[in-house]
C-alpha cells in the first residue's frame, strides 16, 4: 500500500535547497529574496497535482481523560485489542475486499494518537467496511463478550468516527497531507460521538454506487463493478470466502440494513471550508466464536444532526 503514496526524500529537497541557495545569509541590510527559482524546483519535485488520494479512519475515544489514572493506562490496550480484532474480522469476513492489503500493512499504516488514531486505507469503501467491524467489535467488548473481566475493570468505551478521501504523502518513516489534517478537524469538533465524512468521500460514493444510501440495497456483484475494484481484484475469493456484509441477494435481513446520510454543515479553517456529513449505518453480523454464535446489530454513528462546534 505505501508504493502507492507518494514519497517525498529528505535528502532530495535538501539538495534542491543546497543548489538554489546558501544556508545562512548575514547582510548589513535585510533583503528579502526572490524565491521563483527554489519554488519552481521544488513544485517540480513535489508534483502536487500527481499526489495520490487516500482514504483515512479516525477512531476517537471519547472523553478518554476522564478516566480514572489507573484504568486510563489500560484503554490504550483495550483500543489495541479492538483493532486488532477488527484486522482480524475484516480478513475473515472481507477477504475479497481486503485481498490487497496485509494485516501487517494496515498496522503499519496507523497512526496512533494515544486516544485512537488514523487507518490508512487505498478507497473510502475499505475504510467504512473497518470502521463497521470496528463497531461490532465495540460492541461485544461493551456487552461483556469480548475480555469481559478487562471490560468490568476498565469500563464501556464510546468511540466517534471521521472519514475523509484527500491528499497524502509519506516524508520521514510518517503520512501527512489534507486527509489527515481534515480528520482530525472533524473529529474534534464533533462531540456526539457520531460518524462523519467529508464531502470528497460523500462524492466518491454518489459516483459508484449512486450515493452511500444505496449501501443497504446493494449486492457484492453491485459492489465489485465499482471502476476501482473491477478489473483488479481476483473474484475466486468470492467462491472461497462469501462477503460477510454484502451477500449474493439484497435481502436487508443481515449485512448494511439501514444507511442514512444527511450534511451538517461546514467546518471553517482560517481560508478553507470543509463540508461535512453525518453517516449512521445499522450492521446484522453473526458473531461466531468457536461453538459460540450471536446476531449482533449494531450502529455506526448515530442520528443526531446537530451542527459541530
Amino acid at each position: 500500500m505505501d508504493k502507492t503514496v507518494r514519497t517525498l526524500d529528505y535528502e532530495k529537497i535538501l539538495r534542491i535547497l543546497e543548489d538554489t541557495e546558501e544556508k545562512y545569509v548575514f547582510e548589513k541590510v535585510n533583503l528579502v529574496p526572490k524565491e521563483d527559482d527554489l519554488e519552481t524546483k521544488l513544485r517540480n519535485y513535489v508534483n502536487y497535482s500527481k499526489m495520490n488520494r487516500k482514504a483515512v479512519l479516525g477512531i476517537d475515544i471519547y472523553k478518554y481523560s476522564s478516566y480514572e489514572p489507573f484504568e486510563q493506562i489500560l484503554v490504550p490496550v483495550m483500543f489495541k485489542l479492538l483493532f486488532r480484532e477488527t484486522i482480524e474480522m475484516c480478513f475473515k469476513n472481507h477477504a475479497f475486499f481486503f485481498q490487497k492489503y496485509t494485516k501487517e500493512e494496515i498496522e503499519e499504516n496507523f497512526i496512533s494518537t494515544g486516544d485512537g488514531g488514523f487507518v490508512i486505507f487505498d478507497i473510502p469503501l475499505h475504510a467504512l467496511l473497518f470502521a463497521c467491524n470496528f463497531a461490532i467489535a465495540l460492541r461485544t467488548y461493551n456487552s461483556y463478550h469480548f475480555y469481559p473481566k478487562l471490560r468490568k475493570i476498565i469500563g464501556g468505551a464510546s468511540l466517534r468516527y471521521a472519514l475523509t478521501y484527500d491528499n497524502l504523502y509519506y516524508f520521514d518513516k510518517s503520512h501527512y497531507g489534507r486527509a489527515i489534517i481534515n480528520n482530525a478537524r472533524i473529529l474534534n469538533k464533533d462531540t456526539l460521538n457520531r460518524c462523519i465524512i467529508d464531502q470528497n468521500v460523500y462524492d466518491w460514493f454518489t459516483l459508484n454506487i449512486d450515493g452511500m444510501e444505496n449501501l443497504q440495497l446493494l449486492t457484492i456483484d453491485d459492489i465489485a463493478s465499482i471502476y476501482d475494484i473491477q478489473g483488479s481484484y481476483d473474484f475466486q475469493i468470492l467462491e472461497e470466502q462469501p462477503d460477510a456484509i454484502f451477500s449474493t441477494i439484497s435481502t436487508r435481513e443481515t449485512g448494511i440494513i439501514n444507511s442514512d446520510v444527511l450534511k451538517i454543515g461546514e467546518i471553517q479553517s482560517k481560508e478553507s471550508t470543509l463540508s461535512v456529513y453525518n453517516i449512521h449505518v445499522q450492521i446484522a453480523s453473526k458473531w461466531q466464536r468457536t461453538d459460540s454464535q450471536r446476531m449482533i446489530t449494531v450502529s455506526l454513528g448515530n442520528l443526531n444532526t446537530s451542527h459541530l462546534l
